[in-house]
């Protein structure tokens, strides 16, 4: 830690270091038009930076520009079980690779404090109608996943620095946003802001809270913990500037797919977000972690709010210690992190959004920045497949209701205008359907204490909400099973069966196998819809049952006033509850003096947790970029999920037969993301999304959905895990050709490992998401771009092709894509190399982050 710049705080026996000063001496009064996001990133290079490059870094700031790369070191890392865990399995296995070469594996430790939170295993196949769901789900739980559990327990005993929250206690970002962050971080004597990044998309939540923070692949996070720097170069800071507030009845679910639908227009893709303005004032902490959770829906990377008094409010309020409270006002004032004193920031672009705008809101039918008014929803006339019978379930069911992900649970106003929904469809006789498998599932255990203390608690049970568990659950495809009889019927009638849920994410096949869309909508709103039990009904017009004195109920007969629920906000949510959560959670993070061994004892019959294979084979060798045929030709919006999905695992499937070999009972598949921690199972994933499009196979001049790909020379068509194979046994080096936004929606790493581990090198797009492009880096897999005005449509691609990439491979070089045509015909297509830093660059030649860093720990061993 440098000295340079080293001040008292005043008011406290702790230190800081004086960014302002810094800033202000390469240009007078400079700092004071830094945004947000430049000040906290500016203080950690004047804390962490080598002296001799600080002023050039800073200068950057000041400048505006993006010429340099500059290191980031955040504070802490935060990982949920999924892609924590197969980043500790990563970390486990390089462990063994350093140990096969002489080293010492218990020298291989997470430097950075790393926290794990196991939220992502949970399934729903209690509904949240039985009262014993919560029971019986972690039970089942636990025992689908005692070969994670152990290996996670293993990993806190024999790693330092790395904390586990067990099963059954809450989702990552809400305890995250609740507890863990402290705003302001002290370490030996000095103060400094919390910052960090996260293995999950959605790490942003705590942005609201004015931390950095980001969502990273666990390949990044692993290079973090391990104590290396997070290179960059300045990121494109925009500011939104919030004007008016919500109408009465709009919730912040409403305000953030409106924002989202907006933002996305805006193209912001991987661009912080600053927002501020008198909007942004009347929004409570809850409403702005809603927004800032939803940051990778707009595309962004970081989704900021100023410290002001909400904060402050909010921390009281979460109850946490009056010395941080205090701390975090104080220092926020003295160094301009306080929203006060960034009124002459200066942005290099500013967006406008009126909040008085927004209207009652849903997103769907496949994406979340597919808004649509409820008003309007019926109208849009989404299309049906079958008529509608007596006695039997309409098409357009809803058969998934869920209150779920941090996204809104997080926020007290929506949970209680939830309650008082429930609580006034009671008192009018009112019912969720039969075939709605409805469900609550917060992400924190004070949820619960609240909607207790408020007394609605039992009338979300008496509609079929009962708690389920304090995890994820069907925002991350975690919704169980059907009831058997309800599966049957929306298969033998081949019904549009739909999901309507409070996450944050309804990519087609996300969130249930027989859900065949999904809709994105308010707690309050998830309610109404399981009592209309369809998605073709006009949730604002339409009549949802009626009265016991005959009268029409419509949606604006049970829907709350503001002022009801503000009211009960403030009499139920109280600091204790927090404090009785959260103090006895990490208090038992306490080490029991077991010792183990350094090295896992994997289990061999696992399909969980197994040994990862990436320094042997032909991971380990060359990579040519020579002779590659296409694995599949794609169109714009890949996601991660159609690249690597979280959800269930069929029968019929690759993954699924594989299982089956393996002796797992069907009932016991689990999903794909929890069996990630194996390559064997997790490879089976790769594009097993059903509905891919591959644009090789054609079936009657169209494009056929489904994981299928087309094996060249020969032409056949194949399921995908059959070609991986086939090209695996050939030894035939890959690619992959794809649209606009490739690898868009979750951070999974696993999207960038299935296809390495297929013989993908290269991956040639219009354009990349943020998060997936340095997963693509971090395994040794070659991003290109297209120039813009080319694309495989212009270039007339269809699969047939071989590839090569020749040239140079330095930061945004210009490298040429040899394609070679069946006829002969060879065209050069002049690409941009998106390795955008000498540190990825170094990474990509030495095979990948883990790779690079076996090579450096044994270099640096042997010098010493």
């Amino acid at each position: 830690m440098n000295t340079l710049h080293r001040k008292s705080l005043p008011g406290t026996q702790l230190d800081y270091f004086d960014t302002r000063a810094a800033v202000d001496a390469i240009q007078p009064g400079a700092y004071a038009t830094l945004p947000y996001t430049s000040r906290v990133l500016a203080e950690n290079l004047v804390r962490r930076c080598d002296p001799a490059t600080l002023n050039a870094s800073l200068s950057q700031f000041i400048e505006r520009r993006r010429d340099l790369d500059f290191p980031w070191f955040p504070a802490r890392v935060v990982c949920h079980d999924i892609l924590g865990q197969t980043a500790l399995v990563d970390l486990a296995g390089l462990r063994d690779a350093i140990a096969a070469q002489g080293g010492d594996p218990a020298l291989v430790n997470p430097v950075v404090p790393t926290q794990l939170v196991v939220d992502h295993s949970l399934a729903v196949e209690c509904g949240g109608f039985d009262p014993d769901a919560f029971a019986k789900n972690r039970a089942i739980e636990d025992r689908r996943n005692e070969d994670r559990f152990d290996f996670i327990d293993w990993t806190k005993k024999a790693f330092k620095n790395v904390d586990v929250i067990p099963p059954g206690n809450g989702i990552l970002h809400q305890i995250n946003l609740e507890r863990m962050s402290p705003v302001i971080q002290v370490q030996n004597g000095v103060a400094y802001p919390d910052t960090l990044v996260g293995t999950d998309s959605h790490t942003p939540m705590v942005d609201a809270l004015g931390v950095i923070a980001i969502g990273v692949g666990g390949l990044e996070a692993e290079s973090v913990m391990l104590g290396r720097a997070s290179w960059m170069r300045l990121p494109d800071i925009i500011g939104v500037k919030l004007t008016g507030k919500p109408q009465p009845g709009i919730t912040a679910t409403d305000t953030v797919l409106a924002l989202t639908e907006f933002l996305r227009k805006q193209k912001v893709v991987s661009s912080y977000l600053e927002f501020f303005g008198e909007g942004a004032s009347h929004l409570t902490l809850g409403d702005r972690a809603t927004i800032s959770n939803m940051a990778p829906e707009f595309g962004a990377t970081a989704a900021m709010f100023y410290i002001d008094a909400q904060t402050i409010k909010y921390l009281k309020l979460t109850g946490r210690d009056d010395e941080l409270v205090k701390l975090v006002e104080l220092y926020a004032k003295e160094t301009g992190l306080w929203a006060d004193s960034l009124v002459d920031a200066e942005y290099e672009r500013v967006l406008t959004f009126d909040l008085s705008s927004v209207v009652r809101n849903i997103a769907g039918p496949s994406n979340p920045h597919n808004r649509v008014p409820t008003s309007e929803l019926a109208a849009r006339g989404i299309s049906g497949v079958v008529e509608n019978e007596p006695g039997k379930m309409p098409d357009g069911a809803v058969i998934i209701a869920a209150i779920t992900s941090c996204t809104n649970t997080n926020n007290p106003r929506n949970m209680i205008a939830a309650g008082l929904i429930a609580r006034n469809a009671n008192r009018l006789g009112l019912t969720r359907k039969p075939w709605v498998k409805s469900s609550l599932a917060p992400g924190s255990k004070t949820v619960e204490l609240y909607l207790q203390e408020a007394g609605l608690m039992t009338e979300l049970e008496t509609l079929g909400f009962g708690v389920v568990a304090f995890a994820c659950t069907s925002c991350n495809g975690m919704s169980g099973a059907l009831d058997p009889v309800i599966q049957e019927e929306v298969v033998s009638r081949d019904l549009y069966a739909t999901a309507v849920l409070s996450g944050n994410r309804n990519f087609d096949g996300r969130i249930h196998p027989y859900a065949k869309q999904a809709f994105l909508a308010s707690p309050p709103l998830v309610v109404a819809y399981a009592i209309a039990g369809t998605i073709r009904f006009d949730i604002e017009k339409d009549v949802l049952g009626i009265a016991p004195d005959g009268k029409a109920i419509q949606l604006k007969d049970i829907w709350p006033s503001d002022e009801e629920i503000d009211a009960i906000v403030a009499s139920s949510v109280k600091p204790e509850q927090f404090r009785k959560v959260y103090i006895p959670m990490f208090a038992a993070q306490v080490d029991d003096g077991i010792k183990v061994s350094p090295l896992y004892d994997w289990r061999p019959q696992t399909t969980y947790i197994r040994r990862p294979p990436y320094w042997e084979g032909a991971l380990a060798g060359a990579r040519p970029l020579k002779g590659m045929r296409p694995l599949a030709v794609l169109g714009d919006n890949i996601t991660t999920d159609h690249l690597s999905p979280s959800n269930a695992i069929m029968l019929d499937s690759a993954a699924g037969e594989y299982l089956a070999k393996m002796g797992l009972p069907e009932e016991d598949f689990n999903s794909y993301a929890t069996h990630r921690g194996d390559h064997l199972t997790a490879q089976r994933a790769t594009f097993a999304n059903p509905t891919l499009k591959n644009e090789m196979v054609i079936e009657d001049g169209k494009v056929k959905a489904g994981s299928l790909t087309r094996i060249e020379p020969e032409g056949t068509i194949s399921r995908m895990w059959e070609a991986i194979e086939v090209y695996m046994e050939r030894k035939q080096p890959l690619i992959i050709i794809a649209g606009a936004d490739y690898g868009q929606g979750s951070s999974r790493d696993w999207a960038a490992k299935g296809v390495r581990l297929a013989g993908v090198e290269a991956i040639v797009a219009e354009g990349f998401e943020r998060i997936h492009r340095t997963n693509l880096v971090g395994m040794g897999v070659l991003p290109l771009e297209f120039l813009p005005g080319v694309n495989r449509k212009t270039l007339g691609l269809d699969g047939s092709e071989t590839y090569d990439v020749v040239g140079e491979r330095t930061p945004r070089s210009t490298l040429t894509l040899l394609v070679h045509r069946k006829n002969g015909e060879t065209l050069e297509v002049p690409v941009t190399c998106r390795l955008d830093t000498a540190e990825e660059v170094s990474i990509y030649e030495a095979g990948g982050v883990l790779q690079r860093f076996a090579q450096d720990f044994l270099e640096s061993s042997k010098a010493a």
